[in-house]
């Protein structure tokens, strides 16, 4: 009987011991995808001190340098689970974290055709661009992938939709790197159809808030154009952007049902359903709509949560094989140039028909 109370205490300490290890262990990975997603964060600031915004992101950027140093250089088992978490669990959080920056309202604010027109294209948008990729003979969760990118937000709604599907870093990666190349392209080039379409500056704001893929794209392409187009451009990305709230629930209901089987019945709860990491997420969202969120800490909260997702990237590019990405890389480049085509070709005929 004496004995009890020592059993207890060797279990207990067994049990600290054990869990300092897996801690010890996560250390050596982390700090190596810290490492490389601070210097892209460095070369996305020094773009922006030389052309004023960045044509490259940290988010791309660390995946980009990720796989260069994996190429020449492959991390050994002991930084292996550090860069297991750093993939994923620091990319959950980063994706709860996000609900903290979107408000509701913005969505009541924006008008009813606005909101339709740009729910009609999303929707579209994914249907067209997931065809196309199955048609090219891509898996299903890089088709998954590349349509949400394409059709939402780019590189933020493929690394929010990535461990919902259970992606891998080779298609994270994928669809990443070559939806980034388009994206700059899409900056460069779409204020040349300003006068090619005679777009108005709401017209064109519209139309580069449905097509650009990230919110400093958007403005790097409206800026250019004027203050209006800019101003339209930003709310239409935003509203676009909350699209992937939706989105990611619907995927989450369709992973777990497609996952579950048999057992998959409506007696499953919402919360069984539906990963943690997304009902924080509209936890966080609707705190913030009701301005439980203070507005001063969602510029801090934004900032963790873009290096998370940065260091998150910099851990897949670390373990993504390059040959992979050879041996797709023509199929994803055209399902994502014909996606995003197709997407032009929507928002341009609804914003030139329905706009002024």
């Amino acid at each position: 009987m004496k004995k009890a109370p020592q059993d207890r205490q060797a279990r207990v300490g067994d049990r600290q011991t054990r869990r300092a290890g897996r801690v010890s262990a996560l250390i050596p990975g982390i700090l190596l995808c810290v490492g490389v997603a601070g210097l892209s964060a460095a070369l996305e600031a020094a773009e922006r001190f030389l052309f004023a915004h960045p044509y490259v992101e940290a988010l791309v950027l660390a995946i980009l340098l990720g796989m260069t140093v994996r190429s020449f250089w492959k991390p050994p088992e002991r930084w292996q689970a550090g860069i297991a978490f750093s993939a994923k669990q620091l990319l959950e959080v980063a994706v709860m974290l996000l609900g903290a920056s979107v408000s509701f309202a913005v969505i009541a604010a924006s008008g009813a055709a606005l909101l339709a027109t740009i729910a009609v294209v999303v929707v579209a948008a994914l249907g067209f661009s997931f065809g196309i990729s199955r048609m090219l003979g891509l898996s299903t969760r890089l088709s998954i992938l590349i349509a949400c990118g394409n059709s939402i937000c780019g590189n933020s709604a493929i690394a929010t939709v990535a461990p919902i599907i259970g992606a891998d870093h080779d298609e994270i990666a994928s669809s990443i790197s070559f939806t980034a190349i388009l994206g700059v392209i899409m900056v460069l080039g779409l204020p040349l159809l300003i006068p090619l379409l005679q777009l108005s500056a709401t017209q064109y704001g519209i139309l580069a808030g449905l097509t650009v893929y990230a919110v400093p794209q958007v403005l790097a392409a409206t800026v250019p154009a004027g203050l209006v187009s800019t101003q339209i451009g930003t709310l239409v990305k935003l509203v676009r952007v909350l699209m992937l709230g939706p989105v990611a629930i619907g995927l989450s209901l369709f992973a777990a049902r497609r996952h579950g089987g048999a057992e998959g019945q409506a007696s499953i709860s919402f919360f069984r359903l539906v990963p943690w990491f997304i009902s924080g997420f509209l936890a966080l969202a609707a705190l913030r709509s009701f301005n439980v969120v203070p507005a001063m800490v969602i510029g801090p909260l934004t900032s963790i949560t873009s290096f998370l997702t940065v260091i998150s990237m910099a851990a897949l590019g670390l373990g993504v094989d390059v040959r992979v990405l050879a041996n797709v890389g023509g199929r994803v480049t055209a399902a994502v140039t014909l996606s995003l085509l197709l997407l032009l070709t929507i928002s341009s005929g609804l914003a030139f028909f329905f706009f002024k």
